[in-house]
């Protein structure tokens, strides 16, 4: 299996070369529009709507060959994602115009991309950095896409076509628990190093998140109270204040998904993530304020998991750790922060847990320390029995008995304490 990064590179455009790039954006973004118009909204094939309206594209809107072409299997991709989500393409909003390798060349040695417009063909340089260099030295993109930001600038996403590492075995595990007060908490099952136990407070994240939810609250305020022209303008600033918070999440999340797969290339471990589908809908029941409820629904935890492992039903797609050839499993959240990892123990009250905020102090063993260090240790533990299914470990509330479930029903030969039971 082949991953595929996108590279966002600036274009070098001149006066003449901007006209000649605003026509075949223009051109190509009414043609889009045009076929998903005029055709019948059942077709989803590609070669069968070239063979309805090809001679048309390039009739009506000058675009060449493979332009038009491009037109076709856009409009049909577009309605193959739209039938899944059972809802139809109304129309194509955005300038952009999808290259393939017929009409699109790079070329390393001056820095350069060919692009075919509706005047022909023309090369323009690249105003990139040292990142996208390295990206692109030696490769031999076949696709990219030409878009016009709102600034008047001109970018190609050039996609990058490699395929990954194969993961690397091991027994080692990196438990990893995700939270508010620490976005994230690390623990490996290798001996301590300086790269294991790692976490990321969250406290400076929430004041910046506070900061933009105050802001919102004051211009929604003034817009509900002020003239015409003043709410305009508030939106206008509401607008870019989403835009910042949501750059801002984006590039904690980077970082943070960036230090943890590094962590576990240096240890050749896995990671172990907790599966944390619904859980959104699960905290939203439990009774809390205003505020709590929009610090724990506005930090994007999923586009962290997915900067780290993008997950489907049907199959696991790597991101960063599919890149960095490091395998990822999930586990099922249940009962790892109210586990006491050393012996296995939970409250007997299902009312009540050793755990209090930050702190986690086990009334059986008497264990005393951070509540997402535990946490993180009881998300790595299903793996020390090397099984490759995705693993649960819980605590049943009423009794000091540990309950162990493998997806599968697939249980392999463990070493566990005196007066546990496997069921």
């Amino acid at each position: 299996m082949n991953q595929v990064l996108t590279i966002s590179c600036k274009l070098k455009v001149s006066e003449s070369q901007a006209t000649k790039l605003d026509a075949t954006l223009d051109a190509f973004g009414q043609a889009l529009n045009w076929v998903n118009q005029n055709t019948p909204e059942k077709i989803v094939n590609a070669v069968k709507l070239q063979s309805l309206c090809y001679y048309q594209i390039r009739n009506r809107f000058g675009l060449s060959s493979n332009l038009a072409q491009q037109v076709c299997r856009r409009v049909a991709g577009s309605r193959k994602v739209a039938k899944q989500k059972n809802r139809p393409v109304k129309a194509f909003k955005g300038s952009f115009v999808t290259y393939d390798a017929r009409i699109f060349s790079f070329r390393e040695k001056d820095w350069t991309v060919s692009l075919t417009t509706v005047e022909g063909r023309e090369r323009f340089g690249l105003a990139i950095g040292n990142y996208q260099r390295g990206m692109l030295k030696g490769s031999h993109p076949k696709s990219a896409t030409l878009v016009k930001r709102q600034d008047g600038s001109y970018y190609l996403q050039i996609c990058l076509e490699s395929k990954p590492p194969k993961p690397q075995g091991g027994d080692k595990v990196l438990g990893v628990d995700l939270g508010r007060t620490d976005i994230a908490h690390t623990q490996c099952s290798a001996p301590l190093t300086r790269t294991e136990g790692q976490h990321w407070n969250g406290q400076d994240i929430t004041k910046v998140r506070d900061h933009f939810a105050s802001l919102r609250a004051k211009l929604q305020h003034k817009a509900s109270k002020g003239t015409r022209s003043s709410r305009r303008r508030c939106r206008q600033l509401l607008q870019r204040l989403s835009g910042r918070e949501r750059r801002f999440q984006s590039w904690v999340n980077h970082n943070v998904s960036k230090r943890i797969v590094a962590t576990a290339e240096a240890l050749s471990a896995s990671i172990a993530l907790e599966d944390l589908t619904g859980i959104r809908e699960r905290t939203n029941q439990q009774p809390r304020n205003k505020t709590e409820r929009r610090r724990s629904n506005s930090w994007a935890f999923h586009q962290l998991r997915l900067f780290i492992v993008l997950r489907t039903t049907q199959r696991v797609i790597g991101y960063k750790a599919l890149r960095s050839g490091v395998k990822v499993v999930f586990v099922d959240p249940r009962y790892t922060s109210q586990t006491c990892h050393r012996c296995l123990h939970i409250h007997s009250d299902p009312d009540q847990s050793y755990r209090r905020g930050k702190q986690f102090q086990c009334g059986h063993c008497g264990w005393y320390g951070d509540a997402d260090f535990n946490g993180a240790k009881n998300i790595r533990a299903p793996h020390r029995w090397r099984d490759q299914a995705i693993g649960a470990l819980v605590n049943r509330p009423g009794g000091p008995w540990l309950s162990c479930q493998i997806t599968g029903g697939l249980l392999k030969a463990c070493a566990l304490p005196a007066r546990v039971s496997v069921g």
